[in-house]
């Protein structure tokens, strides 16, 4: 597997765990027991890229890989040309109940296979592009450009926004204000209109008077901002959007009121999915099991409770992958042990000596070490793969590549300080005190 690895891509993914992050790409190297999710998932892509629609909620604990799954689903769709958008829901910077700030995040986030966060701009350009291509396969003698060719664009663009326009005629609006602004060089109003149809506030009330539009974005006008969206992507070359919701178990620590108008928005994006107003729309909400199961979460809505409900009453070897809950297991040490193995192939592939990185690092000592980071953190396998894989990428392969006596057995003790884990990891750490207070001298 990693004699296929380019280079770049398997130092992005090194310098990522050396980092103690999650890579941006390159997450199919380091993906152990999903294999029998794939094909789900994959169905779920095919049926979007086609022009469907599809939805899926993902529950684990801390440490089950929630963000990890999604981040993988999201290079696969990536592969088929699908536009991905990642918004964290938080209970100040991104109330689910107010889709407008949701609609935001996702213009923020937005990345292509071509372009990083924010592609929204390069989007919007590549569709005007295209409307301008295909007005002038209509009409060769468009070709030429000028204010005919304007016209034609800006009637194609009414056309093919036309059941937007129905329910936010905002959005459509402000798409030939915007080529025109950029036809003219005039980038202060570009800059704004294209902010504005980000789903950002406060944009220059010069730009939307030339867009003929006013107000701000608001709760309902997000959904067929978003409906939008997804037809100027189609028309870019992207069949769609792969939308992830991530740590929607948030709204349990919200006021009641508001986190019923969060569940109820979270049921209304659902049914719109269901529906068929989002063609190419997969969307992806993750959770813990008390999200989905516990009183302050989904059951407190029974409608959403009841879209939502899978049956995990059987063994967890024989979960349905195409149910509408996918439950992930979370890690196992054998898991741990693998996942190590597979980034110690990755750098070694990479290392001034291979042979020796895998005869110095091997199965055995990346089971040791697996164990006592492991044994560190109370045990809890869910909470040890970043550390884990830190450890074994910055402290112990690293110097067995540069440092031809390095043995890790001998000159490398396991030690894990307060300030370089989450607060999660921390709460789980057998971590010794600098002192205790017996030590501390008094003068009685």
């Amino acid at each position: 597997m990693s004699t296929a690895v380019s280079p770049r891509r398997r130092r992005e993914v090194v310098d990522a765990l050396r980092r103690g992050t999650v890579p941006a790409s390159g997450l199919d190297l380091l993906a152990v027991g999903l294999e029998r999710f794939i094909p789900a998932l994959d169905a779920d892509l095919d049926a979007v890229t086609a022009g469907g629609s599809a939805f899926k909620a993902i529950r684990g604990e801390y440490g089950a890989g929630k963000t990890f799954v999604t981040r993988f689903l999201a290079e696969r769709a990536a592969r088929r040309g699908l536009a991905t958008a990642e918004v964290q829901i938080s209970e100040t910077e991104t109330p689910l109940h107010k889709l407008e700030t949701v609609y935001r995040r996702i213009g923020e986030s937005l990345r292509t296979a071509s372009f990083p966060p924010s592609a929204l701009r390069p989007v919007l350009d590549s569709w005007l592009y295209t409307l301008a291509a295909d007005a002038a396969a209509l009409d060769p003698s468009l070709g030429r450009g000028g204010a005919a060719l304007e016209a034609a664009v800006r009637t194609l663009a009414e056309q093919r926004l036309a059941a937007v326009s129905t329910r936010t005629l905002a959005f459509a609006q402000a798409l030939p204000a915007y080529r025109t602004a950029v036809t003219a060089g005039d980038l202060p109003t570009a800059d704004a209109l294209a902010g504005w149809l980000g789903g950002q506030p406060h944009v220059a009330g010069s730009a939307k008077r030339a867009a003929g539009i006013r107000g701000e974005l608001d709760h309902f006008a997000a959904i067929g901002f978003l409906q939008g969206l997804l037809t100027v992507l189609r028309d870019a070359g992207h069949p769609g959007l792969l939308l992830v919701l991530d740590e929607v178990e948030t709204l349990q620590r919200v006021r009641g009121d508001v986190r019923d108008k969060a569940l109820n928005a979270l049921r209304q994006l659902v049914d719109e999915v269901d529906s068929g107003r989002f063609p190419g729309l997969y969307l992806v909400i993750t959770g813990t099991p008390a999200f989905y199961d516990g009183p302050s979460g989904v059951p407190r809505l029974p409608p959403l409770a009841q879209r939502l409900a899978t049956d995990f009453a059987t063994d967890a070897r024989f979960d349905n992958p195409r149910a509408v809950q996918l439950r992930l297991p979370g890690f196992d040490q054998p898991a741990l042990v693998e996942l190590g193995a597979k980034v110690r192939n990755l750098y070694a592939a990479g290392a001034a000596d291979p042979d020796r990185v895998r005869r110095v690092v091997d199965d055995a000592y990346v089971a040791a070490l697996a164990a006592a980071v492991t044994g560190s953190l109370g045990g809890r396998v869910g909470v040890a793969p970043r550390v884990f894989l830190k450890k074994l990428v910055s402290d112990v392969l690293d110097r067995v590549d540069q440092f031809a006596d390095f043995d890790p057995r001998r000159h490398y003790t396991l030690t894990l300080r307060p300030g370089e884990l989450t607060d999660v990891e921390r709460n789980s750490a057998q971590v010794v005190p600098a002192a205790r207070a017996d030590d501390v001298p008094l003068d009685l």
